[in-house]
C-alpha cells in the first residue's frame, strides 16, 4: 500500500466504526537508524496520545528491510518515539523492492526471516508487540508454512498472510485455504488478507481459512464503507445498501480539502487520480468515471466532474479518453 495510505487516508476511512487498527505504509529500512522526521513523516500520529486516527483508531508503525541489525535499531527508535507496535513487511511484491532485498524477497530462505523478526523482538524486549505479514511465498507454496513457522519463533506476536505468493501479484484468486493450513501450524493469531472485496468474499475467507480475523487494503480504498458494512453486519446481521458513486465521490472531495490545505493543486490532482483509480477495481461506474476525468488536470475542473447525472455518464461512457 506504499504511496496510498497516508495519514489523511486513515483519517477518512476510520471515521466509521468498522477498523481496529491500521498500519502505516512501510518505512524503508537500509543499513542506518533512520532520525525521527522519516517516521514522523510516515506516521504523523506518533505526535500525539494515542497513537490513533482522529475517530481513535489505533495506528500501528510498519518497517521493510532484510538487515537484523539495522531493523533492531530502527525498531528501537521507533519504541522511543511512542510507537504502539513495529510490523514487519515480508509482503511487498514490488520488483524494486523485492531486487533491493526487501518485501517478499525474504520469503525463499525461512531462516532470513526468523533473524529479522527475533532481531527486532529482541531489541523491543516485550515493552511493545513485533507482528509480521507474509505471503504464501516468492515463486511456489512450497516455504509458506516454514516461512510462517519463523515468525512465530522469531516472537512475532501476529501474523497477516496475504493469500497469494510473490509471483501471483494481485492476480485472483486469493487461496484462503492455505492461509487455514498456515494457521493450523502456528499458535500465534493468524489474520487472513487478500481479495476481500464484498460482505461474500469476507465470509468465505474468514471460513475457508479459519480466522477470526482479515485485514483489507485495496479493498478498503476501492469502498470506503466496505469495513464499517461487515461491521454493522457482524452486530446485527444485516446487510447496509451497497456504497453509491455519490459515497465515493464524496470521500474524494473530502480528501482533496484536506490534502490541498499542505499540498499544490497539481500534487493533489494526481492522488485523488490514485485513489479513484483504485475504486476502479470491480466497480463500472468508478471506472466510467475515471475515464471521463483522467486527462483533467486542475483540480478545481476534476472536482467537479466527479459526479454527473446518469445521462452524461452513459453518453461518454463509451469515448475515447
Amino acid at each position: 500500500m506504499e504511496g496510498v495510505i497516508d495519514a489523511l487516508t486513515r483519517e477518512l476511512l476510520t471515521r466509521q466504526a468498522g477498523f481496529d487498527w491500521t498500519v502505516t505504509e512501510f518505512v524503508r529500512v537500509v543499513d542506518t537508524r533512520l532520525p525521527p522526521r522519516v517516521f514522523y513523516r510516515h506516521c504523523p500520529e506518533l505526535a500525539q496520545r494515542p497513537v490513533a486516527t482522529p475517530s481513535g483508531v489505533p495506528v500501528h508503525l510498519q518497517l521493510l528491510g532484510s538487515d537484523p541489525e539495522a531493523l533492531a535499531e530502527n525498531a528501537r527508535q521507533a519504541l522511543s518515539l511512542g510507537a504502539l507496535s513495529v510490523d514487519l513487511n515480508f509482503g511487498c511484491p514490488a520488483k524494486l523492492v523485492n531486487r533491493h532485498d526487501g518485501g517478499a524477497s525474504l520469503l525463499r530462505r525461512p531462516e532470513r526471516v526468523y533473524r529479522a523478526v527475533k532481531a527486532v523482538a529482541d531489541a523491543l524486549a516485550g515493552e511493545i508487540p513485533v507482528t509480521a505479514k507474509i505471503r504464501l511465498g516468492f515463486s511456489d507454496r512450497r516455504l509458506a508454512v516454514a516461512c510462517a513457522q519463523a515468525t512465530q519463533a522469531g516472537g512475532a506476536a501476529r501474523l497477516v498472510v496475504h493469500g497469494r505468493t510473490r509471483d501471483e501479484g494481485y492476480r485472483p484468486p486469493a487461496h484462503w485455504e492455505w492461509i487455514g493450513r498456515i494457521r493450523q501450524q502456528v499458535s500465534i493469531p493468524v489474520v487472513a488478507n487478500g481479495d476481500i472485496w464484498t460482505l461474500e468474499a469476507y465470509w468465505k475467507a474468514r471460513t475457508l481459512s479459519g480466522c477470526r480475523d482479515v485485514m483489507l487494503g485495496r479493498s478498503a480504498l476501492a469502498d470506503p464503507w466496505l469495513a464499517p458494512r461487515i461491521r454493522h453486519w457482524q452486530q446485527t446481521g444485516e446487510r447496509l445498501p451497497e456504497t453509491t458513486w455519490e459515497m465515493r465521490a464524496g470521500v474524494l472531495k473530502e480528501y482533496a480539502d484536506l490534502q490541498r490545505q499542505h499540498l499544490p493543486d497539481r500534487v493533489v490532482v494526481s492522488l485523488v487520480k490514485q485513489w479513484l483509480a483504485q475504486m476502479r477495481q470491480g466497480n463500472a461506474e468508478a471506472d466510467q468515471h475515471f475515464q471521463r476525468v483522467k486527462r483533467l488536470t486542475d483540480l478545481e475542473t476534476l472536482l467537479d466532474n466527479l459526479v454527473v447525472d446518469n445521462l452524461a455518464v452513459d453518453n461518454v461512457a463509451g469515448a475515447p479518453a
